[in-house]
């Protein structure tokens, strides 16, 4: 698949996962407005996705919402087809992304440090 084209579908994805999560199109209570899809990479025969799901919350509840992303996936699928024009759909699967978090730690550790 022409990589041009494969990085404008991740895109795209991204952008109408992010905007499901907002809207609260996936009506599960386990997933709220406060995650953001990081990154999306797409394999080359469009079949499969992996969305990387991060947030401000703890990680207990950001692997509960993932949970229940990964639960909703077929319906998130079915939702994708009506909004992509596209042959196939790719299947989505969604991970914790927790750079969010490190990013914080390595920061409060080098305030710290600069502290001492």
């Amino acid at each position: 698949m022409n990589e041009v084209r494969k990085k404008k579908v991740e895109s795209l994805i991204q952008g109408i996962l992010s905007q499901m999560i907002l809207m609260q199109e996936i009506k599960d209570p386990r997933v709220n407005t406060f995650l953001t899809v990081n990154q999306v990479t797409v394999s080359n025969d469009l079949s499969q996705a992996k969305a990387y799901v991060s947030s401000f919350q703890p990680e207990g509840r950001i692997e509960k919402s993932v949970e229940a992303l990964n639960h909703a996936s077929g319906f998130i699928q079915g939702l994708l087809m009506k909004k992509l024009s596209l042959r196939t759909v790719p299947r989505v699967a969604f991970f914790a992304d927790n750079s969010i978090h490190h990013s914080l730690e390595l920061n409060r550790k080098i305030d710290e440090a600069n502290r001492s």
